[in-house]
C-alpha cells in the first residue's frame, strides 16, 4: 500500500500528529480510573471556645440535641507545640450528632483563666470567620418544644417556611453564635 503525500514535510507533520495522538491516549487517565481519596473522613469536627463550658454543654445537649461523648485533655506544652494554645492546658468536651465515624463532632473548650474577646455577633456579616452551624432536624416541632422548655427564643421571623414543607429556625447559643435548625 502506497501513501501519497504532496511532500516530505506533509508526511512529517502527519507522522508527528499520529505520535502526538498516541502519546495523549496513553497518558490520558481513563474516565473509569478513580481519583485518589484525599480525606479519611467525609465529615469535619468543629472546635469552639466558649465562656461557660457547663452552660454551653447544657445548651448543646438539652436544647439542640447533641449527645456528649468522651472528651480529652491537651497539655499546655502540646497546645503550644501545635500552635493553637499559648501554654494553657485545656479539657475538651466532645458532643456528637449521629453515631460512628460519620458523626459530626463539636469540641467545646473554655479558658476561664484567659479573657478572650467575643466577636461582633450582630449579624453573620459582622465578623469574618465561621459564622453559624446548620443542623438538620427530623422535626421542627420537636426542636421548637426543646427551645421552649429551655426558654430559648428564635431570632428573626423564624421558624420560617423555606419551601416544600421545610422550615428554618435560627437561634443563638449562650455565647451568641448562630444556629440554624432546618427540617420538616
Amino acid at each position: 500500500m502506497k501513501l501519497n503525500f504532496p511532500s516530505r514535510r506533509s508526511f512529517s507533520i502527519a507522522l508527528a500528529t499520529v505520535f502526538a495522538l498516541l502519546l495523549v491516549a496513553v497518558r490520558a487517565p481513563s474516565q473509569d480510573t478513580p481519583k485518589p481519596k484525599e480525606f479519611s473522613k467525609a465529615v469535619i469536627d468543629l472546635g469552639m471556645v466558649v465562656r461557660d463550658i457547663d452552660k454551653s454543654a447544657k445548651f448543646y445537649t438539652d436544647v439542640i440535641g447533641f449527645t456528649e461523648a468522651k472528651g480529652f485533655s491537651v497539655t499546655g506544652d502540646l497546645g503550644r507545640k501545635i500552635g493553637l494554645i499559648d501554654g494553657h492546658p485545656v479539657d475538651i468536651r466532645v458532643f456528637v450528632l449521629g453515631e460512628g465515624d460519620l458523626a459530626t463532632r463539636l469540641k467545646i473548650m473554655s479558658f476561664p483563666q484567659v479573657a478572650g474577646k467575643a466577636p461582633d455577633q450582630g449579624f453573620i456579616h459582622s465578623t469574618f470567620g465561621f459564622r453559624y452551624l446548620t443542623i438538620f432536624v427530623t422535626s421542627t416541632d420537636r426542636a421548637m418544644e426543646r427551645l421552649r422548655k429551655a426558654n430559648v427564643k428564635p431570632i428573626g421571623e423564624t421558624p420560617l417556611e423555606i419551601g416544600t414543607g421545610t422550615r428554618l429556625t435560627t437561634v443563638r447559643d449562650p455565647d451568641g453564635n448562630f444556629i440554624e435548625l432546618i427540617g420538616p
